[in-house]
């Protein structure tokens, strides 16, 4: 291992930040560490004010000649990237579970393949990106979109190289530069990917990496005067602070941030479909954005929904996520374990029950928790966990289930479990969340929308949504006549 270089389970991964087609260090770093056992994995550049400098500059010099490049010459690039992850799917599967604590199997089977996919789609939607021309008292209006420039991108940790190539894909495909910026807990693959892109032949500046705290370079970034899109993926607190900080400048925001989610199981539903759902929302460790972590189950349904679930959350196998038979690995940091047990255990003392789960285990994992007794107002039911943490709540009417599962501040997604058509018409026309799921969970197509409502985000993202977001869109109007004859 070099000075600049660590090598996670015999992959060789670069810790520089990647600006301008080259590998820039800092005069500072920060250990980045593995959930899995808590082991130091290596010294990260640690980037400031100029780190943030550089990149952008990096990304504005770039900016004209990316743009001017025609769109096939685009998606061939792009889908050269998407070899080149699909060429070390391996490495970046195996690197990423050690950084962020999720799955491997998941990694080699659904995500990392996903990644090469977001690269693919939007080089190919490039294609289909067209408004048909229309008339107006005999001139014709022509729609386009115009690459708008450099754009700062913030991704999490959660699933730190899916989410951020979702953002980079697109920007890159509109003909935007980019700066990434991925979170500190999980930086790896991120570095990877600048390798990949190189070796893709993607231009110099045209895609730049940085690393480090939010508050020193992420600030530095959103604030920046030369920056036209800024897109982030976390918590509200954060994105009030990006916010604020892109104010001055009016910078164009996309922001995604978290909900909770409901999932509301009706009496006439196949329970052994809606336990399934249930279960589900432990997956990565209850680290998903989009899980239903609250549990709406009508009352004359309850105890035998409940009995099922008890009995199959309790065959799930947590323990080390390089195993083919973990369910559930640990959790990202000491920081969000304390956290998510900080909610259980006012939970508890508030009166809640736990039917499984409460506590933490050895290490950086905690227990798949369930529980019941909680009221309508308390902390657990109203605020973001992100941990394997779910409620269970009655309810007895149509009408109640609505009025419990809209009755937070979030509206990303929910999902519904019913035997009826009918019903499911009618609740989901009802349901405040930017996706919601009938009878199945976490089935997503890049060609649909994605955003939350209320304070689950701001913009959507996918298919054209995400060019109308990357891109400035121009109308032009041209009368029938005025032109010279140049025959």
């Amino acid at each position: 291992m070099t000075e600049h270089t660590l090598t996670v389970a015999g992959v060789a991964v670069d810790t520089r930040h990647w600006i301008g087609g080259e590998r820039v260090a800092s005069p500072d770093t920060y250990t980045d560490f593995s959930p899995i056992d808590g082991s130091a994995l290596g010294e990260i550049a640690r980037g400031g004010p100029a780190e943030a400098e550089a990149a952008v500059a990096a990304a504005k010099a770039a900016f004209p000649s990316w743009a001017a490049t025609p769109r096939a010459e685009r998606a061939r690039l792009l889908h050269a990237v998407a070899d080149g992850v699909e060429k070390r799917l391996e490495d970046l599967a195996i690197v990423e579970t050690t950084d962020n604590g999720a799955l491997l199997r998941s990694h080699r089977r659904g995500v990392m393949p996903r990644v090469a996919h977001n690269f693919r789609f939007f080089a190919d939607w490039l294609s289909r990106l067209d408004h048909e021309d229309f008339e107006t008292r005999g001139h014709t209006n022509h729609v386009s979109w115009d690459p708008a420039g450099p754009s700062v991108l913030i991704t999490p940790w959660n699933a730190p190289l899916m989410l951020a190539t979702w953002k980079v894909a697109p920007a890159l495909a509109a003909g935007n530069t980019v700066v990434l910026k991925p979170a500190e807990w999980s930086p790896l693959t991120a570095s990877l990917l600048a390798d990949i892109a190189a070796e893709a032949g993607l231009p110099a500046g045209v895609l730049n990496v940085v690393q480090g705290y939010g508050a020193e370079i992420g600030d530095a970034l959103t604030s920046h005067p030369d920056v036209r899109r800024i897109s982030f993926t976390g918590s509200v607190p954060t994105a009030r602070r990006i916010a604020a900080s892109a104010a001055a400048n009016l910078t164009p925001l996309s922001l995604e941030l978290g909900g909770k989610s409901p999932l509301l199981v009706f009496a006439d539903a196949d329970l052994d479909l809606a336990v399934d759902l249930a279960v589900e929302q432990y997956d990565n460790a209850g680290q998903v954005c989009l899980a239903a972590t609250r549990i709406l189950v009508e009352e004359s349904a309850a105890e035998e929904f409940t009995r099922r679930f008890v009995e199959k959350a309790s065959r799930l196998t947590q323990g080390d996520p390089r195993d083919e038979g973990t369910d559930i690995g640990p959790n990202i940091h000491p920081r969000q374990l304390e956290k998510i047990d900080g909610f259980v255990r006012r939970a508890i003392a508030d009166g809640a029950r736990a039917l499984i789960g409460g506590h933490r285990k050895d290490g950086q994992y905690y227990a798949p928790t369930l529980l019941t007794e909680v009221a309508q107002d308390a902390e657990i039911v109203q605020e973001e966990v992100f941990g394997p943490v779910l409620t269970l709540q009655t309810f007895t009417t149509e009408e109640e289930a609505v009025r419990l599962a809209n009755d937070t501040r979030f509206g990303l997604a929910a999902t519904l479990a019913t035997g009826d058509p009918e019903r499911a018409d009618r609740v989901t026309a009802r349901l405040v969340a930017g996706t919601v799921w009938v009878n199945c969970f976490f089935v997503r197509d890049l060609q649909a929308p994605f955003g939350g409502s209320r304070l689950s985000g701001v913009g959507r993202e996918g298919g054209t949504w995400s060019f109308d977001f990357y891109c400035d869109l121009k109308n032009t109007v041209t009368a029938p006549k005025g032109f010279r004859d140049h025959g």
